[in-house]
Order: C-alpha cells, then sequence, then structure tokens
C-alpha cells in the first residue's frame, strides 16, 4: 500500500509505503487502544454511576453485571446454606454431649451446685437449652458468626464440665496417695476449686485450684518431697514451678515472683522453692496451688484437710497416758 502527501508549499510529493504486516500492527494497535479506553470508561464513569445511582447509566450498568450479581449470591447463598446445615449438625452433637455429660457427672459425684456459676453465667441463664442455633432457611452470614461464636462457648463449657468429672472420678484413687499435703503458704485461702465467675473475663470457668493470699515475696514451701520438674514462664501462670512427687503425682506454683530451685533439683517437704508475686494472667499477689494426678487437676483442698484429720486424729487409748 502507497501513501501520497502533496501540499501546496512543497515541491515533490511525498510516498509513504505501508506493508501488510504494518498496517495489521497499527490495526491492533488501535483496537487494544479502544479497549483500554472503554474499560477505564467503564471503572470511572459507569461504576460510578452504579454507586452513586444516576439515571439510565445505573441501569445500563446494572443490566450488564446482572447476571454475574446473581451467580455471585447463588454461589454464597449455596455455601451459607452448607455452614448453616454444619453448624446444625455440631450444635446437636453438643446436645447430646450436654446429656452425657450431666449423666457421668451424676455418676461421679459432681452436685448440680458445683456448677452453679455456669448455670447462672452461661446460656442456660436464659432459658431451655437444645435446639438448633440458626435457622436453615437462608440464614444469614451474621446469624452464622452468632452462632459459631455460641458453639465455641458451649464448647469450653462441656470441656470444664468433663474436667472437673474426670477429676472426681479419680478421687477413688486419692485416698492411698495423699502425699502433696502441706500448704505451701501459711495464709488465708482465697479462691478454691472449682467452677468460679473469672475475675479477669467475667464469664464461668473452672478454678483448678487453690488460691493463697500473701505479700510478694512471701516464702512458698514444697508442699511434699519430690523432684522439680519444670521452671517456665506460661502466659496464664507466670513464673509456673512443677514438683513430681511420685504415684504420678505432681504439684504446681503459679505466678511466683522468683524460682529458688531449677529443674532436676531434688526437694523437701517444706523447703522454700519459690517466693509469692503477680506474674502472669493475675489481679495480685497471691499463689494459684494445684494439685494433678496423671496431669489432671485434683482439689487440693481434700489433700490439706486429709493432713488436718490426721494430725487432730485422737491418740489411741493403749497410748494414752
Amino acid at each position: 500500500m502507497q501513501i501520497l502527501i502533496t501540499d501546496a508549499g512543497m515541491v515533490r510529493t511525498r510516498v509513504w509505503r505501508v506493508a501488510g504486516w504494518q498496517l495489521s500492527a497499527l490495526v491492533l494497535c488501535l483496537v487494544l487502544l479502544l479497549l483500554l479506553m472503554s474499560g477505564a470508561v467503564y471503572h470511572h464513569l459507569f461504576l460510578k454511576a452504579a454507586r452513586e445511582g444516576w439515571p439510565l447509566v445505573s441501569d445500563i450498568v446494572h443490566l450488564v453485571v446482572r447476571g454475574e450479581l446473581a451467580q455471585r449470591d447463588r454461589f454464597m447463598r449455596e455455601n451459607l446454606d452448607v455452614m448453616a446445615q454444619k453448624v446444625g449438625e455440631i450444635q446437636a452433637k453438643l446436645v447430646k454431649l450436654e446429656a452425657v455429660g450431666e449423666r457421668v457427672a451424676g455418676l461421679a459425684g459432681v452436685k448440680p451446685e458445683d456448677l452453679g456459676p455456669l448455670r447462672r453465667l452461661g446460656p442456660a441463664a436464659s432459658g431451655g437449652r437444645g435446639g438448633l442455633y440458626v435457622p436453615l432457611n437462608q440464614p444469614t452470614l451474621e446469624d452464622l458468626m452468632r452462632s459459631v461464636d455460641a458453639l465455641d462457648l458451649d464448647a469450653d463449657e462441656r470441656a470444664d464440665i468433663f474436667t472437673l468429672v474426670e477429676s472426681r472420678l479419680f478421687e477413688t484413687r486419692l485416698a492411698a496417695l495423699m502425699v502433696p499435703n502441706s500448704a505451701p503458704i501459711d495464709g488465708p485461702v482465697g479462691s478454691g476449686f472449682g467452677f468460679r465467675t473469672d475475675p479477669i473475663s467475667g464469664r464461668a470457668a473452672l478454678h483448678t485450684g487453690l488460691d493463697f493470699s500473701a505479700e510478694v515475696g512471701a516464702p512458698i514451701r514444697a508442699a511434699a518431697g519430690g523432684v522439680v520438674v519444670a521452671t517456665d514462664w506460661h502466659a496464664a501462670y507466670g513464673n509456673v514451678l512443677e514438683i513430681d512427687h511420685g504415684n504420678r503425682l505432681s504439684t504446681l506454683y503459679a505466678h511466683t515472683a522468683r524460682i529458688l530451685v531449677s529443674a532436676g533439683a531434688i526437694v523437701k517437704r517444706g523447703q522454700v522453692v519459690a517466693e509469692v508475686g503477680n506474674s502472669g494472667r493475675s489481679t495480685g499477689p497471691h499463689l494459684h496451688f494445684e494439685v494433678l494426678l496423671e496431669g489432671v487437676p485434683q482439689d487440693p483442698a481434700r489433700f490439706l484437710a486429709a493432713s488436718r484429720k490426721a494430725t487432730q486424729a485422737p491418740a489411741s487409748p493403749a497410748l494414752r497416758r
């Protein structure tokens, strides 16, 4: 192809020869330029018109994207329905687990008053229990989120109840294993073992030990002889010390200010092993004391009570003077 360029002020006529591939490249560039311009117009004009509700233009944009929006909504609805069905199935399983837990708790000797804070602060406080958390007919994302939060809370409650039940079931073995029965601190006892209102979160939770009120730096003594197995930092317990007493029994001393023994050390009953502090998840200086049997928390008050009974028992008639 030849293009002739003639001008009155020019003596000669210029000739521009364009090959076929050059013409094709030029046409392709023009098409790409038009596509880019149309995309820019769509994004900057039509989408803005759709968001701001311009007359006519907004209707045109809605007609163009209606199919895409309908497909996206249908996909989200199908996924929400599937999630709602799964949430309903999990809730039904938790309801069955609750019934089993109540029967097992009764067999283990857990009294209803032991679960008082849980029943008062948990979901049961608002009325009956059971049923699905969300409707299976077109649930919203907010419905699902509320249901998942409720399931999480309910699962935490069930875990606390079964921990307490497991603790009670171990009590039949405690008579021969009352080893850590010396009080770690000579002082008043605050919160005991069992369900209570958590002082930080305000929710019902299982308190797995005894709290001894004391000043910072007060000596903490080993409840029995044993081997130090851990001197670590824990996010909740702070500076924590654990002593193994054999027979799968161990004691734990939490929120300490300073630990005076190291892992592997052999300690005697009554030996000072740490000092009272306020480390970790704590609202004030105190000692959180736990007794564990095979890693399951037990009520330390039972060990200490057994020690007091043995000390206060009257002498036999043959030994009286």
